[in-house]
């Protein structure tokens, strides 16, 4: 007997009120996709706002269709923003009006096997909701995790960060019944980390699919003048600083003709402090050019324009803007990262994260008109296979739907086999 489904939409309502999703909202809206497309009669909707609550099912999925309306547009629609808050609006209040009860009589009534479905990292350093469902209604947990950075690379993250990841850690080996992660390098990190614990899970290693889809009216080729795109956050850990230097050699050799940096990704941790560097550098004046709130189609016109798209993170949990510009058919120059290895295999040029001349000299290749390096990356991309939703989700559900029937053992092994 399959389960029924409970799935967690807190972070896509936080989050509701920006133009553009981050990684992990886009994961949290595509779990959403699927399950409202293959799984509806199964399904139920849960969100934490001051509490954790049973939400309203067409008001929830009205809330989703018009997320992925708003994100995957070609321009920045006030319209379509408003109509996502007032739905949010109503979706805040019936969890503030009715708390949890509604949620817990709900479950009490379904006669088969529960699971709940957590694809986010919200409110797990504070999971007192969650603690009391599982308590009371007996649910198998199947969580989702992105990547353990907060551990592994406090310097990189905010103190607030580093301080509740390893409490949501905590919870994961007390309160989940299985893992999914997005790479074998965030499955391995997290295997570690609750051996040390003396927990273990199940984990399935299932590579995220892709959002962004090349727009039917543009060609992936290199526009004149030159540019490259850094989609991620500003923020200390996407390693702006070795841009910054990269660029000062590029100027030197292109001089006034040197190619753009276009920057798409929202403001994040210390990204004043990134912007203000780089703006008040004299060999980046006149080439910095910011965008922080376009959607998806908007995104992927920009991109496939780009001699490349740069990736110059110090670490990742998957590495997803990678997969997205492949995807569009655009070479990639990205830090060597194992986890960004495991996306973009054989097919990007990988460089040391702190070595701006190595970053220099690839991007003044990639600039130049004929460019034998970009070339040779464009053959290596045409045996590159990106990663799909069909082929995550055919990877996860088997741990989804048997979540519920399974008596979690002492020692669980890492499933490593969807990692290739």
């Amino acid at each position: 007997m399959n389960p029924h489904i409970v799935l967690d939409l807190s972070r896509l309502m936080w989050r509701a009120a920006r133009f553009a999703p981050t990684g992990i909202d886009r994961v949290e809206l595509a779990y959403a996709r699927h399950l409202i497309a293959t799984a509806r009669d199964r399904l139920s909707f849960a969100g934490w706002w001051g509490r954790l609550s049973l939400l309203p099912g067409e008001d929830a999925i009205a809330m989703i269709a018009a997320l992925d309306a708003m994100w995957s547009g070609s321009a920045v629609d006030i319209d379509a923003r408003n109509t996502v808050q007032t739905l949010i609006r109503k979706l805040h209040r019936h969890v503030l009006l009715r708390g949890e009860r509604p949620l817990h009589r709900h479950l009490a009534a379904i006669r088969k096997p529960i699971v709940y479905l957590l694809v986010s990292h919200y409110r797990l350093h504070r999971p007192d909701g969650l603690e009391r469902l599982k308590r009371r209604s007996g649910v198998r947990v199947v969580m989702l995790i992105h990547d353990l950075i907060p551990i592994q690379h406090p310097e990189q993250m905010p103190s607030w960060q580093a301080r509740r990841h390893p409490q949501r850690m905590n919870a994961v080996g007390r309160l989940a019944d299985a893992v999914i992660v997005n790479s074998a390098g965030t499955g391995e990190a997290l295997q570690r980390y609750l051996a040390r614990h003396g927990a273990a899970l199940p984990i399935v290693v299932a590579p995220l699919g892709i959002d962004l889809a090349l727009p039917r009216d543009v060609r992936a080729e290199a526009a004149t003048p030159p540019y490259f795109t850094y989609v991620a956050t500003i923020e200390p850990r996407k390693n702006h600083a070795v841009l910054i230097e990269a660029w000062r050699e590029v100027r030197k050799v292109f001089g006034a003709a040197a190619p753009r940096l276009v920057l798409v990704g929202r403001r994040g941790f210390k990204s004043a402090e990134i912007l203000e560097t780089m703006r008040s550098a004299e060999w980046m004046r006149g080439v910095i050019e910011e965008h922080n709130r376009l959607p998806d189609a908007a995104v992927a016109r920009l991109v496939c324009g780009a001699c490349a798209s740069v990736y110059s993170s110090v670490a990742e949990g998957f590495g997803l803007p990678v997969a997205e510009a492949l995807a569009l058919g655009v070479p990639v120059l990205c830090s060597d990262v194992a986890e960004l290895r495991e996306v973009g295999r054989n097919v990007p040029e990988y460089l040391d994260p702190r070595d701006p001349a190595a970053w220099a000299r690839a991007i003044a290749d990639y600039a130049r008109p004929g460019s034998a390096g970009r070339r040779t990356q464009l053959e290596r991309l045409k045996t590159w296979k990106p990663p799909s939703w069909s082929d995550h989700f055919r990877l996860v559900q088997p741990l989804i739907d048997g979540a519920a029937a399974r008596s979690p053992p002492t020692a669980r092994p890492l499933v490593a086999g969807a990692a290739s």
